[in-house]
């Protein structure tokens, strides 16, 4: 909910989004929680966020969503909401 980052479902974040600067880089990521073992977030105040917890699309679902289940299509949708192409990095790792 406004006015923090990510992606919620009430008051559980599902994706976290992060922009980090520091030494003249710029880096930026995201996570969403697919199938996490969300009981780790049981020790730690998530996102410095008192209050507020941590889902994924499995516990949201009631069924397991893997990673991989979801990759694709989330790709696609990137690729269509910023109108542009990835490319596969030579590097999987």
């Amino acid at each position: 909910p406004p006015p923090f980052t990510g992606v919620w479902m009430g008051d559980s974040k599902l994706c976290a989004i992060g922009v980090h600067c520091g030494n003249h880089i710029t880096s930026h990521g995201l996570a969403l929680n697919c199938c996490t073992d969300l009981t780790w977030f049981e020790h730690i105040v998530p996102c410095g966020l008192e209050g507020k917890g941590v889902t994924s699309l499995s516990h949201e679902l009631g069924q397991h969503i893997a990673v991989s289940h979801v990759l694709e299509p989330f790709l696609d949708s990137f690729q269509e909401v910023f109108d542009c192409t990835l490319v596969p990095s030579e590097d999987p790792g």
